[in-house]
């Protein structure tokens, strides 16, 4: 059997940088978008010699707005991509899209690449929570966008949400839910706003989080979004995302159990054969290393680190974990020739006793109360097996 592989692609560019945002990305010269996308496509070539006979399961283009790009820039990526490596026939290939940056003309382009799942940014179907986000976009713009995807035949499509915004109520909440429920796209990620140090909303909110939904309002959106999206059809297959039978994310569901992926562009992670690293993180210093096939990796690849196996038990209980299906007890078995008991029974045993997982031989997974303290249950797995 060929070695499975994803592929993430970072596009670094954006309209406006987002308040909330700490993802490596911003505005930037036309100019200098066509050179990282040159770059980039040099990149694509060289990597790709070092996985001959690995199979590419998964493509994501993330950002950033990779839909910022024009389709000719998209199109001689994705071309790229398909030339060099190796497809499955049924690879899922998704484009992160923002509502106001998509045209029919860029929607061809993707189809005609091989894309075949788009994911649209819309965060809140609430103007002013979107103009307190820092958002580029209206609810109504985001209507045309997806629109405009359907009309060009993609039947594979995300929108992602955010919960416990600036200013947010639990009935506001509840209405973009509903409102987009009823568009019945078949995915949707709905994840809770996180303020991040180092951003502009950290500056506004860390010091003044009544600004914020408190925690018991926060924790009621939780609870509605579980039943609402329940209600229209979706279920939950991980912490944070929802889905219509068979439309899982198969590229998340790939980090999530332990899926190599390698990460092209500026910046982007990388997990191969138990080692870690990313790209290097300088636009400037990117576009001008030599992509050849002799020492580009010591140019372009940072912070490399080998994973000791107790941290590959580690990432593999707090990853599988997050999602509702849980990890296998024969699979850890497989993997480290271990009884998955034998490393982790004491922790395994106090989060059974105290109802925050189940144990359904082979399988481990969260209770729903343990879903409910996720962060908690899952640091349990650091630094705290048996052995």
């Amino acid at each position: 059997m060929r070695r499975k592989l994803e592929l993430y692609l970072h596009i670094p560019f954006c309209a406006k940088k987002c308040g909330y945002c700490d993802f490596l990305s911003g505005p930037a010269a036309v100019s200098v978008q066509q050179q990282y996308v040159e770059q980039l496509i040099k990149e694509i070539a060289c990597q790709s010699a070092h996985f001959p006979g690995c199979e590419v399961v998964s493509v994501y283009l993330g950002g950033g707005t990779p839909s910022l790009l024009g389709a000719k820039d998209i199109l001689g990526i994705m071309n790229q991509v398909r030339a060099v490596f190796d497809w499955s026939e049924d690879a899922e290939v998704t484009i992160e899209a923002n509502p106001g940056t998509v045209t029919m003309e860029k929607l061809a382009a993707y189809r005609e690449g091989g894309i075949n799942r788009i994911s649209i940014g819309l965060q809140s179907a609430d103007d002013r929570e979107l103009r307190e986000l820092g958002r580029i976009h209206t609810y109504d713009e985001f209507l045309k966008t997806y629109q405009r995807v359907r009309q060009a035949g993609f039947c594979n499509v995300n929108v992602d949400l955010m919960s416990a915004l600036p200013g947010q109520t639990l009935e506001s909440w509840k209405s973009t839910l509903k409102k987009v429920a009823r568009l019945k796209p078949e995915h949707i990620s709905a994840y809770s706003l996180a303020v991040e140090e180092g951003t502009e909303f950290y500056k506004r909110y860390h010091r003044r989080p009544e600004l914020l939904p408190d925690e018991d309002e926060e924790r009621e959106m939780y609870y509605s979004t579980k039943q609402i999206l329940h209600d229209q059809g979706y279920h939950r297959y991980e912490i944070s995302n929802y889905a219509k039978p068979g439309k899982e994310c198969r590229h998340n569901l790939g980090y999530w159990t332990g899926v190599e992926y390698l990460g092209l562009g500026l910046g982007a992670s990388s997990y191969i054969q138990g080692v870690r690293f990313h790209n290097e993180r300088d636009l400037g210093a990117y576009c001008r290393i030599k992509m050849d096939r002799e020492g580009a990796e010591d140019r372009l690849h940072q912070d490399v680190i080998r994973l000791t196996d107790r941290e590959k038990m580690e990432e593999f209980m707090f990853l599988g974990l997050r999602t509702m299906k849980g990890v296998s007890g024969s699979e850890f078995l497989k993997r480290f020739g271990v009884n998955m008991w034998n490393v982790y029974g004491e922790v395994l045993d106090k989060l059974v006793k105290n109802h925050l997982i189940v144990a359904d031989s082979p399988y481990i997974r969260l209770s729903e109360f343990g879903i409910d303290i996720s962060n908690y249950v899952l640091s349990e797995f650091l630094f705290s097996s048996d052995t």
